[in-house]
Formats: C-alpha cells, structure tokens, sequence
C-alpha cells in the first residue's frame, strides 16, 4: 500500500475533542461529521487540506476521550495517513478499525513540515519525503493490521473473511 499526499503538520497532545468537537457527535451523515474535522485546532484546516493529505503530528495525537467519531471524520474528510511521534492506545485502534493508516515516527515528524510531499510505502515500511530527498524507516505494521487498512477497516474485512 503506498500513500501519496502533502504534509500538514500540527503540535503535540492533539485530543479528540479538538480533531471532532463534542457538539457535533450526534451527526449521523459522514460527509457533515467530515466537515467538523479539526475545526476547534485550526478553522482553515479545510483551505490547506486536499482529500489524500497526510496528517503529521507531535506526541500523544487522539488523548481525551475514546471518541470513535475522531478517526471516523479523518477518514470521512479523505486524510490519507496520519504520522505522529505517538498516538493515545484507543485512538490509535479506533483509526486501524476505520481503515485509517497510521505511522509512528518521531524522526519523519521531526524532519517533515507542513506542504512537503511525502510517499509512504506500508510494505517495505518507508516514509519519503520528497520534497527534501529523505527516507525514514519505520515499524512494519503486522500483517493483519495491513489486512484491515486493505480492505477499508475492521468491519469490511471481517465480512470479507465472513464470505469466505
């Protein structure tokens, strides 16, 4: 699975009450729940973003509340991947649930700023930056969590096993 997009890059202990606002979570339409994404951290994040972008954040991104809506509207908005020097446990399940790919490295977010065009290879476990001529390795994802990410999340790829 390779990933394409360009850089946005934020700071450190990004909750989930900023990546979706509570007052939102009653929204049933995902394409309404996708406009709300990262609202309350940044109202211009919709003028930078293009639908495959890559998000690149500090430590401890998804801390807060166990929220699913927060990696449900990063995917609904298009985010193509999220590289994060940490992610909060529930949240970094709940992305991996909703087919969201996500990538810790400190070393990528450390070298990577915001518009940079980045590439990341899942399988040979790359992360390019090409705007700068960089290459980091990072942890392969296991085989069943690369499964998940490839058939669009944990509830297709449970049916998909279901049919077999």
């Amino acid at each position: 699975m390779i990933i394409k997009g360009r850089a946005i890059k934020y700071g450190d202990d990004i909750n989930t009450d900023v990546i979706i606002p509570g007052r939102y979570l009653d929204l049933i339409n995902s394409e309404e729940l996708a406009s709300h994404a990262l609202e309350d951290l940044d109202p211009n994040f919709f003028t930078k973003f293009t639908k495959g972008d890559i998000l690149v954040v500090g430590k401890n991104f998804g801390c807060g509340s166990s929220r699913e809506q927060a990696a449900m509207c990063l995917k609904y908005a298009g985010v193509g991947a999220l590289i994060a020097k940490s992610f909060a446990r529930i949240f970094y399940r709940n992305a991996i649930n909703q087919g969201l790919p996500i990538i810790e490295s400190s070393e990528a977010v450390d070298a990577i700023i915001s518009m940079d065009e980045l590439e990341i290879d899942l399988y040979a476990a790359t992360i390019r930056d090409k705007t700068k001529n960089l290459q980091f390795e990072i942890q392969p994802l296991p085989i069943f969590i690369q499964e998940i990410l490839n058939d669009g999340g944990l509830i297709c790829s449970l049916k998909k096993k279901l049919r077999c």
